[in-house]
């Protein structure tokens, strides 16, 4: 029978899914505004204040005495830095059908690096289902219409740093976990956020001559409120949630809820933005949650079954 505490790191799972697929929506709002830096480096900086005030609050507690912060930096520049920085130049330089296939990716690699630097190898069954998944996710983005390969070949190997910076994320995560708690970890990963983006947008604006404008946007209720979104749900509490998923669940599992963010993203741009829905969506999809329900539960069969050895 399984416990409370083993549903609790699917939940999060599926609820960080859902903020991710819902903010491609306030992405879009915040871009008719703003440039992607500009977006990022409000983004992240929202984020950090509002853990910095819980934190002088007393609502969080962080403590990085005597802990190594050299993994956690490291942590931090596979994600959000290298990650956001190569997702958003090799979007600019191929098709939208090209990048979603590359980051369909990640649970394949995250699979194969949790195998070499984790000890956590998947058996046959749950890796049947994390091929099913990812399919699901490829199958959705090609039958979207866009099939022809036209991308520029540095922006697929700039994706493919996406996809790595990603997959060791989700590695150097489940290993920081050892050491650090998972809003250690969300700290530190928004302060690093909040600092290179900055740097790079504040650069951008000086180097235009549009310094004076940088927190004019503000002023902007929809830009306000996507600012919000980005900065409270999907950087902090998402973040959070998929730092404590990966506390608790191995690297593959974890990261195979990546994909419920296509059927979210579907979804709402069904209902939010009129787009249309057909039936690759629907095939994709039933795809995607049967890879995503496999893969779980399996990976808890086999725990179970371990368990039951050591007796």
């Amino acid at each position: 029978m399984l416990q409370k505490e083993d549903y609790l790191p699917i939940l999060a799972g599926v609820i960080t899914s859902s903020i991710f697929g819902f903010s491609f929506l306030f992405t879009k709002r915040a871009l008719d505004y703003l440039d992607i830096f500009h977006l990022l480096a409000l983004r992240f900086t929202f984020a950090a204040l509002l853990l910095m005030v819980l934190k002088a609050l007393g609502v969080i507690k962080i403590d990085f005495k005597g802990k190594r912060l050299g993994l956690l930096i490291l942590l931090g520049i596979c994600q959000p830095v290298a990650y956001f920085i190569c997702e958003t130049v090799g979007l600019e330089l191929t098709t939208s059908s090209e990048a979603g296939m590359m980051i369909a990716l990640i649970p394949v690699l995250v699979t194969i690096l949790g195998a070499i630097f984790l000890q956590e190898v998947p058996d046959k069954k749950q890796l049947l289902f994390i091929i099913i998944s990812v399919i699901g996710v490829i199958f959705i983005v090609v039958m979207k219409g866009n099939r022809e390969v036209d991308g520029n070949l540095l922006g697929m190997f700039i994706l493919l740093g996406a996809v790595f910076s990603a997959a060791f994320y989700n590695i150097i995560s489940r290993k920081s976990s050892l050491q650090f708690k998972p809003i250690e970890i969300t700290y530190l990963m928004m302060i690093m956020g909040a600092g290179v983006f900055n740097s790079i947008s504040i650069f951008n604006h000086f180097r235009e001559g549009t310094i004076a404008n940088y927190l004019v946007s503000l002023t902007n209720l929809d830009v306000l409120f996507a600012i919000f979104y980005l900065g409270v749900l999907s950087s902090v509490l998402a973040f959070f949630l998929v730092n404590f998923t990966l506390s608790k669940l191995e690297a593959s599992r974890s990261a195979v809820f990546a994909n419920l963010t296509t059927i979210i993203s579907v979804i709402a741009g069904v209902f939010f933005r009129g787009e249309p829905f057909y039936w690759f969506h629907l095939v994709g999809g039933l795809m995607i949650m049967m890879g995503v329900w496999g893969t779980n539960y399996y990976g808890r069969v086999k725990i179970i079954e371990e368990s039951n050895l050591d007796y």
